[in-house]
């Protein structure tokens, strides 16, 4: 059995998880899924301030509050730079970390940094027409995506504090020795803003990869085919 801690992505929230909870549970697994300050149930709690060590502190705190360990930590999107953060800080308690068609941070970069350019103008944009200078209003969600799950999903995105996206994230090698994965979804958003880091990762043999016929979001859009890649990342 294997325990799932997910960092979840940008605009998002542990809630939207929740279709895996059941089938992991089914293969023998457990998963949590906290939400960052400022974000899902969290939004009241956002302020200027909030930013990627604030996210990185949430995770942290939540695997020694629930003294977790042998985690494996799954990063989605945004949550890979969060995710990596924490592997970093608490290398001890994690032993396998995912990137779910994510960023794959360098010492010193920030999801801006880690950005298309398209996007970091897109951003840059909506924070300073709709978000007071310091909010992000939500990307788009995938195309794919049902309509019910769009209305579920939908309000109940927020905007992502430009702080935890501008924010620079500093390493060690106290993670070096974790085994890595990396998991690609091929339903590609316009621009392939995480193709690079699936490329890398793939060309990388210290890496396990896989991909999927998903789009950016497979624990909604494609639950069963993520699950069958989290049950054979744990029998590795």
């Amino acid at each position: 059995m294997a325990h799932f801690v997910v960092a979840h992505g940008a605009w998002s929230a542990g809630f939207v998880w929740k279709k895996m909870h059941a089938l992991l549970g089914a293969q023998g697994h457990t998963l949590s899924a906290p939400t960052c300050t400022g974000l899902g149930e969290r939004a009241h709690l956002v302020d200027r301030n909030t930013g990627l060590e604030t996210h990185i502190r949430d995770i942290i705190e939540h695997l020694e509050h629930e003294d977790l360990r042998d985690v494996f930590l799954i990063g989605h999107s945004y949550g890979g730079i969060t995710a990596t953060g924490v592997a970093d800080r608490v290398a001890p308690r994690i032993k396998h970390l995912i990137y779910l068609d994510a960023f794959i941070p360098y010492d010193g970069a920030s999801m801006m940094d880690l950005a298309t350019p398209e996007q970091r103008a897109s951003w840059t944009a909506r924070a300073a027409e709709t978000g007071d200078g310091w909010l992000v209003s939500p990307n788009p969600i995938p195309p794919d995506t049902s309509a019910e799950d769009i209305a579920w999903i939908g309000p109940r995105r927020h905007s992502q504090p430009l702080k935890s996206m501008t924010d620079r994230l500093r390493l060690t090698s106290a993670s070096a020795h974790i085994p890595k994965a990396y998991i690609y979804c091929r339903r590609i958003a316009p621009g392939d803003m995480f193709g690079p880091f699936a490329r890398a990762a793939a060309a990388n043999p210290a890496w396990r990869y896989w991909e999927i016929d998903a789009s950016h979001s497979p624990h909604v859009t494609a639950p069963f085919e993520l699950a069958a890649v989290l049950d054979s990342i744990t029998a590795l």
